[in-house]
């Protein structure tokens, strides 16, 4: 579900919180997107060089991005707290990428385990470390479904998450969002809720405890079902 479509329509200094949240989102969806799309490519044993740069990635991710929303990135710039958040953002995706250059392109290994759930969390904590405590990012899930423990939803996380999210009267992809404090600081807080697809489903679908590629066991989700949220924090 494309949630950003509108926000070209304000500039730079006129994003309001909520609109600054869903591009952060698309274009992490953008990002992971592409690591998705090239997975054939990464897992390749018999190329060794796959051209696959942080350049090239974040290339795809912006071209991702502009189809989904209409805005253009390249002519973003740093001088707001959304310029400075998504360029934050896209040098994660850039560094990420470049630092993980010797596994994508080693030879004669098949699955290297850069998949797209570890490449969010990578960018995520990158991009929290960027932005100096002006903001934070986290894809996690409901409870039962997290199988990295730095993903698992905080306090206010689970409650949505169980409360509203999971509940079959939730409109699809309806994202919420709160002002409260978070670690004694005022903030935006914004989730944006994720549903399984068909691609998901090679490691998250049936059978259910059926070890898949990475060793861990299926989850047992239907296409459409809850799968994961995005979690946004801009403090004031």
């Amino acid at each position: 579900m494309v949630l950003a479509a509108n926000v070209a329509l304000a500039t730079d200094s006129e994003r309001s919180d909520e609109e600054t949240a869903i591009s952060l989102a698309e274009l992490l969806r953008a990002a992971r997107g592409v690591i998705s799309a090239k997975q054939d490519l990464i897992n390749d044993p018999s190329i060794g060089d796959k051209g696959l740069t942080g350049a090239v990635v974040l290339a795809d991710a912006r071209q991702r991005y502009r189809q989904a929303t209409g805005d253009d990135l390249a002519s973003n710039t740093a001088q707001s707290r959304y310029g400075r958040a998504m360029s934050a953002l896209e040098t994660s995706i850039v560094e990420v990428t470049d630092e993980h250059q010797s596994t994508i392109n080693l030879p004669g290994v098949g699955f290297k385990g850069f998949i797209p759930a570890v490449f969010a969390r990578l960018v995520n904590e990158r991009f929290d470390t960027l932005m100096q405590g002006q903001a934070e990012m986290k894809v996690t899930a409901p409870k039962e479904l997290v199988r990295n423990r730095k993903s698992l939803p905080d306090p206010w996380e689970e409650n949505i998450i169980d409360t509203k999210l999971k509940s079959p009267d939730w409109t699809t992809g309806k994202p919420i969002q709160d002002s409260q404090s978070v670690h004694g600081r005022q903030a935006f807080r914004f989730l944006i809720p994720e549903y399984y697809q068909t691609s998901c489903l090679v490691c998250h679908g049936h059978p259910k405890g059926e070890m898949d590629i990475t060793g861990y066991p299926k989850e047992g989700g239907d296409e459409g079902s809850l799968g994961g949220v995005i979690s946004v924090i801009l403090y004031r």
